[in-house]
């Protein structure tokens, strides 16, 4: 990576700025506050359900193996980002390293693309659970399930590999300064000293490819899932089905709405206000609000996560 500076500024930035959220002292204490709460929540939401499953045999089943990963996912997620926003908040500089900026680019943009992957083998699972109950014993194996898991980690994390490798051996000029929480590639590839369109509809198409086409498949499964519950003849089993199915579909609404509005579109044609309140949403408010939606809508997993909380 090469770095231009401007000659105001050469002796004191040794990194990007983040300007996050910019406010006097006593609103960025707030804020560190506010996320700080935030974040622990997460942690323990998400925490709660990984535990709750391993604690409980009877939860030892494929959807709630998918669904410990998810969580295990989710604070992941939400911690490659939450913690470098909390040290900026008490920080004056508000400076992150080019190293540290891109791993941090690299890791949020892979755990984002491993939960598109993961959303798509629970729809998955649902249907071949509710479509095909007599059969889902013998397609929906152990080891299916395994290699599912792990081909979605793996997918995840070679998908925008390359895109991103090439964009950290870009050169950046000018002031260095990211209107942003994170190191988010729209304001990255605004600062580099050359425009680069095939960059940036590479790294746009293989953003939206997995987004639109996993989404896709989500609706479609969804779509027979409801097909098949509308026959079912027990209004008891009907109600099963749609609280298991209504939790997902949920989480799915919630991450997928505010990603496609991000990035179904030009990374670098949203303001940057609307970049930081979507990005926020999706990758802060989303893993806190799953571990609620889940335990809520899942008679089972309320059980074993009060099982668990009494040991």
């Amino acid at each position: 990576m090469k770095i231009f500076n401007t000659p105001n500024n050469s002796n004191t930035i040794t990194g990007f700025i983040l300007l996050g959220f910019p406010c006097p002292r006593e609103g960025q204490i707030l804020l560190f506050v506010l996320f700080f709460t935030v974040y622990l929540l997460t942690l323990m939401g998400n925490g709660s359900i990984i535990c709750a499953v391993r604690w409980d045999q009877r939860l030892h089943t494929p959807m709630y193996i998918l669904l410990t990963n998810f969580s295990f996912l989710e604070i992941c997620y939400v911690t490659s980002t939450v913690p470098n926003m909390l040290a900026n908040f008490l920080s004056d500089t508000k400076v992150i390293s080019f190293s540290g900026c891109f791993l941090q680019f690299y890791f949020f943009f892979s755990l984002g693309c491993t939960e598109c992957f993961f959303l798509a083998i629970m729809a998955f699972d649902r249907y071949l659970a509710i479509c095909q109950p007599l059969h889902y014993p013998t397609l929906m194996t152990g080891r299916l399930c395994t290699n599912l898991v792990v081909s979605c980690w793996v997918l995840g994390f070679l998908w925008l590999l390359i895109p991103i490798v090439i964009v950290s051996q870009m050169s950046f000029c000018g002031s260095r300064i990211i209107d942003h929480f994170l190191c988010d590639p729209g304001p990255l590839l605004a600062l580099t000293c050359k425009k680069a369109p095939v960059v940036q509809l590479v790294f746009s198409t293989l953003s939206a490819v997995p987004i639109i086409i996993l989404f896709l498949y989500i609706m479609g499964s969804y779509a027979l899932v409801l097909r098949a519950v509308l026959k079912v003849p027990a209004a008891a089993g009907r109600r099963k089905a749609f609280s298991t199915c209504g939790s997902h579909l949920a989480v799915v609404s919630l991450f997928y709405g505010s990603v496609l509005v991000m990035y179904g579109s030009s990374i670098t044609e949203h303001k940057a206000g609307t970049q930081k309140m979507v990005t926020l949403f999706y990758s802060v408010m989303t893993p806190l609000l799953n571990p609620v939606i889940y335990s809520l809508r899942n008679k089972d997993m309320k059980k074993a996560l009060w099982k668990f909380l009494r040991i």
